[in-house]
């Protein structure tokens, strides 16, 4: 069966990454996680100073830094997904908090972060039999891809995921700080000057508010197999 690209797009805390990972353990894909990858540079620039408590960001100093940044994904056989290493160190629990939710954003902004990003995501899919999600796969980095999704649900709905996935790994959350960072992620996302989120023109919509995980699975898996089936 011939392997494609497929890119999944859409607003934060849409449960993207959780489609991509069981699509991808599916298929027998390679997943990549671009959402971590950002964030991953935000625990860098977090934990060296470069951002501070008002998101003012050190642009000249992690700019000369980025090329310590060094992120990786390995496969985790417990879980059955792969976890984000950041210079040789796991963050995957790391880089879920709502400290680096909340100075994802500005960080990601960033032209020469974008840039680094995009390169790395683009080497790694190169060969195709992958999944990445994010805001900007199907526009900028992948769009070529066979496959394009962009998912979408309500401030509310994902607010509720995002404190129930937080509550759950045992941190002391507020839902109502969540929708308002959900809010205020999605606005910064949609404008920000380069590559900013927007559904691609060829990409279908799926609004996952009141749609269950296996329902979703079920979906994705009967979409991507036409897909498949029209391109060989």
């Amino acid at each position: 069966m011939k392997k494609i690209t497929i890119a999944i797009d859409g607003h934060s805390s849409c449960g993207k990454s959780t489609m991509a990972k069981n699509l991808a353990r599916e298929l027998g894909y390679i997943y990549i996680d671009t959402g971590a990858m950002y964030r991953s540079v935000t625990l860098y620039a977090m934990q060296n100073g470069f951002i501070d408590a008002g998101h003012n960001i050190d642009t000249e100093g992690l700019k000369k830094a980025m090329a310590d940044i060094n992120i990786s994904f390995r496969f985790n056989d417990t879980t059955g997904r792969p976890d984000t290493y950041l210079n040789g160190k796991c963050v995957e629990n790391e880089i879920r908090t709502m400290e680096v939710s909340n100075n994802v954003s500005p960080i990601a902004t960033l032209g020469f972060v974008r840039e680094a990003m995009v390169s790395q995501q683009r080497l790694m899919g190169k060969e195709g039999g992958v999944i990445l999600d994010g805001r900007d796969i199907g526009t900028v980095v992948f769009p070529d891809a066979e496959l394009k999704i962009f998912v979408t649900a309500s401030d509310e709905i994902r607010a509720q995921r995002r404190y129930d996935e937080l509550t759950a790994k045992g941190e002391n959350v507020d839902y109502e700080d969540i929708l308002k960072n959900v809010r205020e992620r999605d606005y910064i996302d949609s404008h920000r000057e380069i590559a900013p989120l927007t559904q691609a023109a060829d990409a279908i919509v799926l609004d996952n508010s009141n749609m269950t995980i296996p329902e979703q699975q079920e979906w994705l898996l009967k979409l991507t197999r036409e897909v498949v089936s029209a391109s060989e």
